[in-house]
């Protein structure tokens, strides 16, 4: 027999009996009869084509070929109790990779939540994606990811989604905007003035010109911009309005107005949405957990929208 094909049941006999040094002791650790005991070894030794054990004086005494095999094995036997104990916190969600794909908007507010996340969970990997949402669902189709976090997610039947955070929109011109110091306003009103863009394929976006369409009411002017934090600076330096998530900007910034649209109340929320054809990683179904336990820890309450129980994560 070749040594590579010797199983670990043998091995854990042979230890057994170099341990305690008694082939009945074994039998009764090991919850066998003596003579298997003695037959396992007999077994073994043939195998390896060396004594392992011999009788001397009455006693079981170990050979060379014996202590080296003894010395090997518990080795090999300490890297499986690793790869076992490992294999637990695994599947406790204790280790592993979370690979995560967020719209823009999303950056602002899904790190309060990843951090302790993380801290609680050092071993876990937490690879980010941060694009637009059609690119986010881009991702969705292909599955490149665990988790995925946007608006309106998509009513496929291999998409399980759950609302977690609402996410209202408002409208910030320059401190000496025109418009800045009216008390009430209409969306008919911004129409001649400039705005700031995001790009196309942004949820903002497509939820501003949908009530745009809605309404009737085009443009008369709008410059494209890449990020919510270029259109911010933007903004503030005089460039145009814009339409941003209330939670792209920062509490205490008074370099731009935010204006009173009494007609208009745009708004979407952000969901948690995961392939329920694909395998969701022990580390995914951590976070998710820890989310839903937490939201309201981390997260502005007043925008919670716990619904996570919803998700099958067992």
């Amino acid at each position: 027999m070749n040594i590579r094909q010797l199983s670990f049941r043998l091995l854990e006999v042979f230890m057994s009996v170099v341990k305690t040094g008694s082939i009945s002791e074994t039998a009764r650790q090991l919850h066998l009869t003596q003579p298997t005991v003695s037959l396992q070894i007999k077994r073994l030794q043939e195998a390896i084509n060396e004594p392992l054990i011999v009788m001397q004086q009455q006693k079981l005494q170990v050979t060379e070929a014996g202590l080296q095999l003894f010395r090997t094995c518990e080795q090999v036997f300490g890297h499986f109790d690793d790869y076992q104990d490992y294999l637990a916190e695994l599947k406790g969600g204790e280790r592993g990779r979370c690979k995560i794909a967020m719209v823009n908007t999303a950056q602002y507010i899904l790190p309060k939540l990843l951090g302790p996340y993380s801290n609680a969970h050092p071993h876990v990997e937490l690879p980010l994606e941060i694009v637009n949402r059609s690119a986010v669902l881009a991702r969705f189709e292909r599955g490149e990811d665990d988790i995925y976090v946007f608006s309106h997610p998509p009513s496929l039947e291999h998409a399980q989604a759950a609302r977690f955070l609402h996410n209202p929109l408002v409208f910030i011109v320059p401190l000496d905007h025109p418009l800045a110091d009216v008390k009430a306003l209409t969306l008919a009103d911004l129409m001649p003035y400039r705005f700031l863009l995001r790009e196309p394929g942004s949820a903002t976006r497509m939820l501003f010109e949908s009530e745009l369409q809605s309404r009737g009411l085009v443009l008369s002017d709008s410059v494209q911009m890449a990020s919510n934090e270029a259109i911010r600076v933007a903004v503030s330096s005089g460039m145009g309005i814009a339409v941003l998530s209330h939670h792209v900007l920062p509490k205490g910034d008074n370099s731009f107005k935010v204006l009173n649209v009494t007609d208009t109340c745009l708004a979407s929320h952000w969901y948690f949405v995961v392939r329920t054809d694909r395998h969701i990683s022990h580390a995914a179904r951590s976070f998710l957990k820890f989310a839903q336990l937490n939201l309201e820890q981390y997260l502005d309450k007043q925008w919670v929208r716990n619904e996570l129980n919803g998700l099958n994560l067992k």
